[in-house]
């Protein structure tokens, strides 16, 4: 048997198949116990792609396994005021269930960090669940570590408010 093709690009906000596959895989991510586990609505996912595309700083990763999607990863460029570059945050990481254990998110996380490298940013951050040992150990493979500045000060935190 064959291996299916894998495709990883950076999506089009204006193609009509990426912008349904980034909904279509941000949902099962929401459904998900890691992302909440609540689906998102329609209306949401629907205005999405054109929201996303009117931020200059927002790009997205897509993987498809035999045409079908696989994989989304959603970033923004931010800024570091310690380095006076920009930088680029993970914001979600995806993979559906059947296509997991292809390498998706390392061949995602390898197109996200050529687009951050393209764009001059000096590093990539992303914050993931202390209960999600699948994840981290994907996030250590591509070579993110456990952030510290002094381990006297212990390890950064990721906090909100929402509003």
């Amino acid at each position: 048997m064959e291996a299916a093709e894998i495709l990883v690009l950076q999506a089009s906000y204006s193609n009509p198949v990426q912008a349904e596959a980034i909904g279509l895989l941000l949902n099962h991510y929401a459904q998900d116990p890691m992302g909440g586990g609540k689906a998102l609505s329609a209306d949401l996912l629907a205005q999405l792609p054109a929201e996303l595309a009117k931020r200059p700083h927002a790009f997205s990763v897509l993987a498809f396994v035999g045409g079908e999607p696989a994989g989304l990863v959603n970033c923004f460029e931010g800024f570091s005021t310690f380095a006076c570059r920009p930088l680029v945050n993970v914001h979600d990481v995806v993979v559906m269930e059947q296509f997991r254990g292809l390498g998706l998110s390392q061949k995602m996380l390898q197109k996200v960090e050529e687009i951050a490298r393209q764009r001059g940013c000096c590093k990539i951050t992303l914050e993931v669940l202390e209960g999600n040992p699948v994840a981290q150990a994907s996030y250590r493979k591509f070579g993110f570590d456990d952030s510290v500045f002094d381990p006297a000060h212990g390890r950064m935190l990721f906090w909100s408010k929402a509003l």
